[in-house]
């Protein structure tokens, strides 16, 4: 497929604890538990789908300083085009995650002045026109691309990670113009299966699905009209959670964008995301298609729809 992505990119430092919440001290030293990767939902869904045999043309902001290089480094070494990189920013995103043994982490993010920013459709008019699939990331300078795809008649896929409220005012826009909607059950403010049903209800998208971590995931079908739960997959030992959404997130839309239906889809996806998090850091730990249909031939993954 040739996928449009447009989001976040920055630096990202992981950081291992002993345990939540963290009691004081003055130093501590934990030998190989601090690492630096580049990150950002972008990148991560660009590497992860670039690794799985897609085309992919990212557009992102960075700063003008190291960080900004050492990203466009990085961008060369995974073969993934960089000239539609802005740097435009005072400075280069970054972000810290505080991990522990258990799963749990927390994620401190700097978005710098990026939410500030907007760009001039006209510079990647060619790369929506050209592309199968636009993933638009929940930042403020996507917003105009969205009416945009969605003139051209583009799918759009767009993940607004943690939602307590249906009709919350940030994401609004990027739920309104999905054809494709990803989430994460944190934050919750009642039960899921309910909670997908009014996000069906108020928003038109064909796909919803319901990141759950340890508890699976659920998905909502609009061709059906039917909404299923999927067992977790508990095949590796979790090192960090971090990124397991846009793992979820890019390897479901690459295999329901080739042609699966999208319980198959999201199948995959939950064997590629256990994959991930058995490393450390949000863009480490991708697997190929070769790689996970021996998984998925290895392992049969409980499917329950409900009523």
């Amino acid at each position: 497929m040739n996928i449009m992505i447009s989001g976040l990119t920055n630096m990202e430092t992981t950081l291992k604890i002993h345990e939540f919440p963290i009691p004081y001290y003055a130093v501590d030293y934990p030998f190989f538990g601090i690492r630096s990767h580049v990150s950002g939902v972008a990148y991560n869904l660009a590497k992860s789908l670039s690794i799985l045999d897609n085309d992919i043309n990212l557009f992102s902001m960075i700063g003008n300083d190291y960080e900004g290089e050492r990203i466009l480094h990085q961008l060369a070494e995974d073969g993934i085009d960089s000239n539609y990189i802005q740097r435009s920013l005072t400075e280069t995103p970054n972000s810290v995650i505080l991990y522990d043994n258990f799963g749990k982490r927390q994620v401190y993010s700097d978005l710098k002045d990026i939410q500030e920013k907007n760009f001039d459709l006209g510079y990647i008019s060619d790369l929506v026109k050209d592309s199968d699939l636009v993933l638009a990331c929940n930042v403020n300078f996507n917003r105009p691309l969205l009416k945009y795809a969605k003139s051209l008649r583009k799918t759009i896929a767009t993940d607004v990670h943690v939602l307590n409220n249906i009709h919350d005012e940030y994401n609004f826009e990027f739920m309104e113009y999905a054809d494709i909607l990803f989430l994460s059950d944190e934050q919750l403010p009642y039960r899921a299966d309910q909670f997908i049903r009014d996000l069906k209800d108020t928003y038109a998208c064909k796909i919803i699905v319901l990141g759950q971590g340890g508890k699976g995931a659920m998905l909502y079908d609009r061709s059906t009209d039917k909404l299923y739960h999927l067992d977790p997959v508990t095949v590796f030992p979790v090192v960090n959670t971090v990124g397991a959404g846009d793992a979820l997130f890019s390897s479901f839309l690459n295999y329901y964008g080739k042609g699966h239906d999208p319980i198959t889809a999201l199948k995959f996806a939950q064997l590629f995301a256990a994959k991930k998090i058995s490393f450390n850091g949000a863009s480490i730990g991708f697997t190929t298609e070769e790689e996970l249909a021996k998984l998925y031939s290895q392992y049969e993954i409980g499917v329950y729809e409900l009523q």
